[in-house]
C-alpha cells in the first residue's frame, strides 16, 4: 500500500492483497514479483507468497488478504487515482470471489477515487464481474461505477488478440490497456475503435498505456513499436500515455502530473501524457 507512487499514470497504489503467479512472456520480468522476493523472509510482508530461486525471484502461487489495508482508500480524504492490487492481479484464478466483492464494496464506499484495475486475466474477469453487486443489490454491470476503470495487460499479438475480445465485452465506464512491457510490434487497430457485430454494439478502448520493460534482463522496446501504437491510437481518437523503461537511454523530461513531477521519454520531439477526457466517461 501507499498513498505515493513512481508510477507515472496513476497516484497510489492499494494491496489489499498480496501474491500472484506468472501467466504469460509479460511475467517474465516482473518487478512485483522481485519485490515480493526480497520482501520474503521470515516476518517480512511477503513471507509464503514468493521466494528467490536460482532462476531468480518466483511467485510460490499463494495469496493471502491484507485486512489492515481493505480500507486505506475510505481513509485517505483527498481524491485521487488509485492503482488497485499494483503487487497482485485482482481477478487471479486463485481469488476468492468473497474478497474481490469486498475490494469492490470499498471502492463503492469511497467514490471521491478512481480506481485503475489491471489484469493479465480477462477471462476470469469478465466471469467474475458478472457477479460482483453493488450496495443496492443490483449487478454492477448493468451499471457500472464511473470512477472504476477496467483495464488489460498486453504484452505481444498473441496477449491482445486474446484478452482483448474480454475487455470489449465487459461493461465499464473507462476500458483500457496497459501495453506494458511492449515486446514485440502490435497492431491494436481492430480493438480500438467501437464497432457492430453480429451479436451488438461493441464499444472500443479509452485510454492505452505503453512501456518498455525494466530491470535487470530487460527486453528492448523499439521505438517504432512505440510510435506505431500512437499513431494507431491518433487514428481512432484514443488517448495515449508513454511512459518509462528502458527509453531511459532516450531524452527525457519531467512534466508535472496531478501535483507530481515525474520522468517521461521524449517521443518525437514531446512526451505523450494523455488520460481520457473526463474521469467520468
Amino acid at each position: 500500500m501507499s498513498s505515493k507512487t513512481g508510477i507515472e499514470w496513476t497516484e497510489a497504489t492499494w494491496n489489499p492483497v498480496r501474491g500472484c503467479s506468472r501467466i504469460s512472456e509479460g511475467c517474465r520480468n516482473c518487478y512485483a514479483e522481485l519485490v515480493a522476493a526480497r520482501f520474503s523472509g521470515p516476518g517480512l510482508p511477503y513471507e509464503g507468497l514468493a521466494r528467490m530461486t536460482p532462476s531468480g525471484p518466483r511467485w510460490t502461487g499463494d495469496l493471502r488478504l491484507i485486512d489492515k489495508h481493505l480500507e486505506d482508500p475510505i481513509r485517505w480524504q483527498r481524491p485521487r487515482k488509485i492503482f488497485v492490487n499494483s503487487m497482485s492481479d485482482l481477478f487471479h484464478e486463485k481469488m476468492p470471489f468473497d474478497w474481490i466483492q469486498a475490494i469492490f464494496d470499498v471502492m463503492f464506499s469511497a467514490k471521491r477515487h478512481t480506481y485503475q484495475i489491471l489484469t493479465k486475466r480477462a477471462d476470469v474477469m469478465a466471469q467474475k464481474l458478472r457477479f460482483v453487486r453493488t450496495p443496492l443489490g443490483t449487478k454492477w454491470e448493468d451499471c457500472p461505477d464511473r470512477n472504476i476503470w477496467i483495464g488489460i495487460s498486453v504484452e505481444n499479438q498473441e496477449a491482445a488478440d486474446t484478452r482483448l475480445p474480454y475487455l470489449r465485452e465487459t461493461p465499464a465506464a473507462v476500458r483500457f490497456l496497459s501495453v506494458e512491457p511492449l515486446i514485440e510490434k502490435v497492431d491494436l487497430r481492430k480493438w480500438l475503435r467501437p464497432v457492430t457485430l453480429n451479436r451488438g454494439p461493441m464499444p472500443g478502448v479509452d485510454w492505452v498505456i505503453v512501456g518498455a520493460e525494466s530491470g535487470g534482463g530487460a527486453r528492448p522496446m523499439e521505438l517504432d513499436w512505440a510510435r506505431d501504437v500512437r499513431d494507431q491510437c491518433a487514428e481512432a481518437g484514443v488517448p495515449f500515455f508513454l511512459k518509462q523503461g528502458n527509453m531511459l537511454t532516450q531524452p527525457v523530461e519531467v512534466p508535472e502530473l496531478a501535483g507530481r513531477v515525474v520522468d517521461l521519454p521524449v517521443l518525437d520531439g514531446r512526451t505523450w501524457a494523455q488520460f481520457p477526457k473526463t474521469e467520468a466517461a
